[in-house]
């Protein structure tokens, strides 16, 4: 079983096909999952990587800065090959409208089609998926929901960047680039898969219900009753002018156990708050604080090398968020170095896919 990863520095579509072409399996792989920032040209890129890898599946999305094996890079191209033995089975379908839940599941009915399987039927065991979705689309919650209501395998992924243009992101398939669509795969790899969720925040006990929404704007109108700003800003003790400074270190997460599953805040519209992500009326969420992203990460996967083996293959769905704090901390390479020595690519997204939705969070697939 052959798991490859590499990367390449070239801006020229063509040039940095070839040379991951060379690096990888070439026209051997049977799939090829890549991750590109959006300087690069992205139709040209997509053509050029299909083309170089012949006869795989091909998929991958912009970004917002790239993650490969032992390092964080930014305008460049990582890229996952596997060959025949890594992979019993695969199938890859574009959802190109993401309007309704309605064109959402003819879009994953066609896939289901062409794999010659419902996804329903899909053994939880053996099967997962990854999602990848225009990042700009405000569709993500649509379709994972859709996609929970049609399987119980677990599906994780990204919502594709562009390098916090806020302009336009894509979502490559087997030689085209789309916007405002989404790529499903659904993979059976042969030795197995685990998923990791990470993330860094630990609930302060405080309590912000969700009691006034508008979930087309992703806004909060009121916690507690009270206008939601107030609200958040008298539950750290702080002013409403201080408040968007608190953000990143003090998002609210909806509370699973002890898991959390962050909503981060956007921006404030008057005396509501935009999220990244919906929030649902009566929804009861915990405000969180941060904690270490370095530690937390290094334990968890340490942890997970530890009950598993040391994983053939990772890939890294990675919030822009937590790459903005790394930068800030001056910690992006001691981050790329927890992934040293083992096949890794992803990428810094604009919101993570795991049963739903999230932000603030590292969604990342295993492979045994």
């Amino acid at each position: 079983m052959t798991i490859k990863a590499g990367y390449s520095l070239v801006s020229d579509s063509t040039l940095a096909a070839r040379e991951l072409s060379e690096k990888l399996m070439g026209e051997t792989a049977r799939l090829v999952v890549f991750f590109a920032s959006s300087t690069i040209d992205p139709y040209a890129l997509s053509a050029a990587m299909a083309e170089s890898f012949g006869s795989a599946a091909v998929i991958g999305c912009t970004t917002a800065g790239e993650i490969g094996s032992g390092a964080m890079l930014k305008n460049s191209v990582v890229a996952m090959a596997f060959d025949e033995d890594s992979l019993e089975d695969l199938a890859i379908g574009v959802v190109d409208d993401l309007t309704s839940k309605d064109t959402i599941t003819r879009g994953i009915r066609r896939l289901e089609e062409s794999y010659g399987q419902r996804m329903i039927d899909l053994d939880v065991a053996k099967h997962v998926g990854i999602v990848l979705v225009d990042g700009l689309s405000r569709a993500e919650e649509r379709l994972m929901e859709t996609i929970g209501d049609l399987t119980n395998i677990a599906v994780i992924g990204g919502s594709a960047g562009d390098d916090l243009q806020f302009k336009s992101t894509h979502i490559f398939a087997d030689g085209k680039a789309y916007s405002g669509a989404a790529v499903l795969a659904i993979l059976k790899p042969k030795a197995g898969f685990e998923v990791l969720k990470t993330q860094s925040f630990r609930d302060t006990g405080t309590l912000l219900k969700a009691t006034e929404v508008s979930e087309a704007e992703r806004m909060v109108l009121q916690f507690n009753g009270e206008p939601a700003a107030h609200a958040y800003a008298k539950a750290l003790g702080i002013s409403i002018e201080e408040a968007a400074s608190k953000y990143m270190s003090n998002p609210v997460g909806l509370m699973l156990g002890d898991e959390p599953y962050v909503r981060s805040p956007q921006h404030c519209k008057g005396e509501a708050m935009v999220f990244y992500c919906n929030v649902k009326s009566g929804m009861e969420l915990h405000l969180l604080e941060s904690t270490d992203i370095i530690q937390d990460t290094r334990t968890a996967f340490e942890n997970k090398k530890r009950e598993l083996g040391a994983p053939s293959g990772v890939i890294n769905f990675h919030c822009i968020l937590r790459t903005l704090e790394l930068e800030q901390r001056g910690q992006t390479e001691e981050y790329g170095k927890i992934f040293e020595g083992i096949p890794t690519i992803g990428f810094s997204t604009y919101g993570e896919q795991y049963i739903g939705h999230i932000n603030q969070t590292s969604t990342m697939l295993l492979f045994k």
